[in-house]
């Protein structure tokens, strides 16, 4: 069984395994130098036995963990573990990792071995990876499963990735709404194992309609000879076709381990878990955190530069754009510049410290639309707290900006300047962290993507114009 491990150990048994590489390619090119005939059995004795030792260290460990030690190592390093891995664990690793170093890995598998590999998985795992395989590949592993599978492969395929369909389960305990709790006690006795995060019974009518739901605590405090329709309670269900996303949130909401799903007659098609929802939200909060950053989508830290230099093109180049307009408002003011030196000195703070409050609200505002803890509606009230707190915060912080520009130049008029220009340009910073994410929301757009570089700019813009602005008017 193998072991699941905690962040340090697994720490740990990346390390161990990189020194092992390591210690393995010495060990080789050592055996390869030496000379005479025996060399060519020296270095196939040395091979099995890194081999062997590689194996070993990698047997006892979890898919999931394996597929951080893949994610983590070069190209070459990955794919000597890959290579090594059985047909099964193949394929359970290969369901970990993410995706884009999962197709760099069935882009360089040979076809049998990947057809060999996928074989082993059931139509669930298929249908995730899917969009990682190629589409020829996926018919040659669709001829090599049972009917049933096929079947349900074919079902999931027919979903997108963004609704409950494409996630569900066709794995549930299901029995007949006339059974007695003493009578569902021994179904499940005579069950080899249930399905993984079984914590509710799901009751059906002989049409498969779903009639309600009996927890296992309240299963096991039940009477033998209660009606099992008498122990039955709400449960929260789910269409195929209802979107992902709001599943998921229900998840959390209502502390969910899993869910049924149901068609338009409510007839029992599949069940939503909490590992599915996990690892919905775990692609979906990096997809996030990568598209802030400008970035178009995943990116594998050990990819080719040219593939890596393409996935940042777009937004460096919108980036590149707004910061020659952003250098162009600084040259509006350049005969204020050589008047007064002290201003080219001050004025990034401005920028920086509007960014900053910018990018607080932007957050919060992302976090907000996404948990669809707001809506567009609302935005209005949202946005006058967020100018409240930003004319709070740039009263006291340009105050004290205003204070040291004081100190260190000796010009009430430059303090007072610094003192306006944070003010209004907090208060700036505010409308756009507010606007940006809703605008983009509205446009049917992700409020994350881009926001951040589109906020840089007019934070950037506005400070050096308000700043420079107040500079020529009231110090000129």
């Amino acid at each position: 069984m193998p072991n699941v491990q905690t962040e340090a150990r697994l720490q740990q048994s990346l390390t161990e395994i990189t020194a092992l590489l390591e210690r393995h390619r010495v060990l080789a090119a050592m055996t390869h130098r030496q000379q005479g005939p025996r060399r060519d059995l020296l270095e196939s004795l040395q091979h099995r036995q890194n081999r062997n030792e590689l194996r070993k260290r990698l047997r006892m460990m979890h898919a999931a963990d394996v597929a951080y030690v893949l994610e983590s190592l070069s190209l070459d390093d990955r794919r000597l573990i890959w290579d090594e891995r059985e047909p099964q664990q193949a394929g359970w690793v290969l369901v970990e990792l993410p995706g884009t170093i999962r197709a760099r890995l069935t882009e360089t598998t040979s076809r049998e071995r990947l057809v060999e590999v996928l074989a082993t998985l059931d139509p669930e795992d298929l249908g995730y990876l899917s969009p990682s395989i190629a589409p020829d590949v996926m018919r040659e592993v669709t001829r090599v499963l049972e009917e049933g599978e096929r079947t349900v492969l074919e079902d999931t395929l027919q979903y997108d990735e963004d609704v409950v369909g494409h996630h569900m389960t066709r794995e549930w305990v299901a029995v007949p709404d006339g059974y007695t709790v003493q009578q569902v006690l021994d179904d499940l006795c005579g069950r080899d194992a249930l399905p993984p995060q079984t914590d509710r019974i799901l009751v059906v009518d002989a049409r498969n309609v779903l009639r309600g739901a009996v927890t296992l605590p309240a299963l096991l405090t039940q009477a033998p000879s209660t009606p099992i329709l008498s122990a039955t309670d709400e449960t929260t269900t789910f269409r195929p076709w209802d979107s992902a996303r709001d599943a998921v949130h229900a998840f959390e909401r209502y502390d969910l381990v899993s869910a049924p799903v149901v068609d338009d007659r409510g007839k029992l098609v599949g069940r939503l878990t909490v590992d599915a929802a996990m690892d919905f939200v775990r692609n979906e909060a990096n997809l996030q955190a990568l598209k802030r950053a400008g970035l178009r989508g995943d990116e594998d830290l050990f990819a080719a530069p040219l593939s890596s230099a393409r996935n940042r093109w777009p937004w460096l180049a919108i980036n590149l754009l707004t910061a020659f307009i952003a250098s162009r408002v600084i040259g509006q003011f350049e005969g204020t510049i050589e008047r007064i030196a002290s201003l080219a000195t001050l004025m990034p703070i401005v920028a920086s410290i509007g960014g900053n409050t910018g990018n607080q609200t932007m957050a919060l505002m992302i976090r907000a639309l996404a948990f669809d803890r707001i809506r567009t509606s609302g935005a209005g009230r949202v946005m006058m707290k967020e100018l409240t707190i930003s004319v709070l915060n740039g009263t006291v912080w340009g105050g004290v900006i205003g204070l040291i520009a004081l100190v260190l130049y000796g010009s009430p008029q430059l303090g007072l300047v610094m003192t306006a220009a944070v003010i209004l340009n907090l208060i700036m910073a505010a409308a756009a962290g507010v606007t940006i994410p809703v605008a983009l929301h509205a446009a049917g757009r992700d409020p994350a993507h881009g926001s951040s570089v589109l906020l840089t700019f007019l934070t950037d813009a506005m400070g050096f114009f308000l700043f420079l602005g107040l500079a020529t008017i009231f110090l000129s």
